[in-house]
Formats: structure tokens, C-alpha cells, sequence
């Protein structure tokens, strides 16, 4: 009897016994399961650390060459999206990129020339972020935004 139990350990030079495999294959399968489950909802409950700008500090978003007249563009200023738009009447002006309707993110339409919401057609002003149609409440909030050297430079804030 100890002979029969000895050979099912599968010692060195023994072969595996095909419960023996089954038990590591199912063992496996349950802790690659698990694994696969837990590491995106710890990664949701515990986000890595980002390092976000401060309140008043200024966040190169581009170079001037980048933005043309008639052209504009969503940027990251810190965690929150802002558009820049580069006009021929009010030159580079940045507005808040959340719609004051219902918070969607807002493009810019170069072959129209004005700030549009996607979700509900909403549209803005590019000079002074007015609503021009649409059904958001107010204008999109200015932000305050520079040129030194060539860079453009928005206020966090």
C-alpha cells in the first residue's frame, strides 16, 4: 500500500498522474480568474498617482505655429480639458472644453467657425465663449491663456 501511495506524489522520475493534473490545472485557472477579476477593480479603487498642476500654475499646451489662424484644439490643463482656439478677431482665446449643458466635452468646428457640443448641438461664440445656439444655460467659462516665446500657456484655475 505505501508503494501505490508514493507513486501517486509523483516523486523525481515518477510520472503525473492525471488527477494530479487536473487538480493543478483547475488550481491555476481559479487563481488566474481571481487575478483577472481583482487587478482592474483595485486599479479602479486605487488609481496610480498623477501629478496634477495647482491652482494658478501655467500649463504649456503648444506652440504657437501649431494653432493657425482658424484652427483650435482640445489640451489637458491639469485634469480638466480646455480648447484653445486661435481666431482671426480675438487672436488665441481658451474657454472650458465641458458644455455648461450637460457636461459633454466640446470641439471645434474650423469649417464653421464656432465651439459645438456634440451631445445636444449647443454652440459657442470662439471670441467670447457666448452661447450662440443651443440649450446650454451659459457660456463656456474663460481661461486665462498666453504666448511667451512661441508656447502657449493656459492659467490652471
Amino acid at each position: 500500500m505505501s508503494d501505490l501511495s508514493n507513486s501517486q506524489n509523483g516523486g523525481p522520475g515518477q510520472p503525473i498522474h492525471r488527477r494530479t493534473f487536473i487538480q493543478a490545472l483547475v488550481g491555476f485557472s481559479v487563481v488566474a480568474t481571481l487575478g483577472g477579476v481583482l487587478t482592474p477593480i483595485l486599479g479602479y479603487l486605487w488609481p496610480p498617482a498623477r501629478r496634477s498642476a495647482t491652482k494658478g500654475e501655467r500649463v504649456a499646451v503648444g506652440d504657437e505655429r501649431d494653432l493657425p489662424v482658424g484652427q483650435g484644439k482640445i489640451v489637458s490643463a491639469g485634469d480638466k480639458p480646455v480648447i484653445v482656439v486661435h481666431t482671426a478677431q480675438g487672436g488665441v482665446k481658451a474657454f472650458s472644453a465641458i458644455c455648461t449643458h450637460l457636461g459633454c466635452i466640446v470641439s471645434w468646428q474650423q469649417s464653421r467657425g464656432f465651439i459645438q457640443c456634440p451631445c445636444h448641438d449647443g454652440r459657442f461664440n470662439p471670441v467670447t465663449g457666448t452661447v450662440i445656439s443651443g440649450p446650454p444655460p451659459s457660456p463656456l467659462s474663460p481661461v486665462s491663456v498666453s504666448i511667451e516665446g512661441g508656447k502657449i500657456y493656459v492659467q490652471v484655475g
